[in-house]
């Protein structure tokens, strides 16, 4: 009952193990930790500091022409951290879709307030005051009309991008403030056009 069975066994075949394919080494010795640290130590000031100083700015020089090249051009890769990335992108095409009535604020404030210190001469206070009424009332057309821009930058941006950046929106009215011409990087949309 509990003995071996009469019936034969199959053989066992024990495989030999494989020995793991060892390939060449690094071919040179590990270095001492001094050695390496040595290796990577470099001066605080270079040999030539003259020279070192004339090759610094003229990268910075060229990295600020770069800069500007892009802004005119509105290459992505160059342009200042502060306008990269296609969220800023999208919302200064929306900015430059649309006419905005900041871009005209500058322009009629400097009119009024010259004819205002020209009114004194004339004796004319009604002209003071006029001028003075015609800088608040479109101040605060400005404030309505930059607050409804806000409003339309975020709708569209949550319906295009699933995580907006913060700060696009004053990122927007600040470029709605700037007259067209003078805007950077300069508009790529023509107004009218729905931006890309």
């Amino acid at each position: 009952m509990f003995g071996r069975s009469k019936e034969k066994q199959a053989p066992v075949v024990v495989e030999a193990p494989v020995e793991p394919v060892r390939t060449a080494g690094k071919g040179r010795p590990t270095p001492k930790r001094s050695e390496a640290q040595a290796r990577n130590q470099r001066p605080l000031v270079p040999a030539d500091r003259k020279a070192a100083r004339t090759a610094s700015k003229q990268a910075l020089r060229e990295d600020r022409a770069r800069m500007q090249q892009a802004l005119l051009t509105g290459d992505e890769r160059y342009l200042p951290y502060r306008d990269k990335g296609p969220q800023k992108r999208f919302v200064r095409d929306v900015v430059d879709a649309r006419r905005n009535v900041g871009e005209y604020f500058l322009i009629i404030a400097g009119v009024a307030l010259v004819i205002s210190m020209l009114a004194p001469a004339t004796g004319s206070v009604a002209l003071i005051g006029a001028t003075t009424l015609v800088i608040y009332g479109m101040l605060a057309v400005v404030i309505v009309d930059s607050v409804l821009l806000g409003r339309r930058i975020k709708r569209l941006v949550a319906g295009r991008f699933e995580t907006p950046e913060r700060g696009l929106v004053g990122y927007g009215v600040t470029r709605a403030l700037q007259i067209r011409r003078l805007r950077r990087p300069v508009p790529m949309v023509d107004r009218g056009h729905a931006p890309r």
